[in-house]
């Protein structure tokens, strides 16, 4: 259903590093350390991060945002989660009926 990955915490130690990091550069610049760099290889998913604006009744969505909170869901979540399952519903029904 979901295609979310699970997120892990983080320990202690590792949040202490990531402070300490940034501490350093708050007061450090990269232009002193940049022939300590190495090139980086980067992908990126064409549709990372895109997001499309779809005009929900306002009434409905407050029964989604009511039904999600209770669910301890976020609202995106619930909505994500309800299309997949009627997509889904509507797919085995078509293939059904050919």
């Amino acid at each position: 259903m979901s295609t979310d990955k699970p997120v892990q915490e983080a320990s202690i130690s590792e949040i202490d590093e990531t402070i300490a990091l940034g501490d350093f550069w708050d007061t450090h610049s990269l232009a002193d350390y940049w022939d300590e760099t190495e090139p980086a290889d980067l992908e990126f998913a064409p549709t990372l991060g895109r997001r499309m604006l779809v005009p929900v009744d306002p009434d409905l969505l407050l029964r989604v945002q009511h039904t999600a909170q209770s669910r301890g869901l976020s609202t995106e979540s619930l909505v994500n989660l309800l299309l997949e399952q009627r997509i889904q519903q509507l797919t085995v029904t078509t293939s059904s009926a050919a």
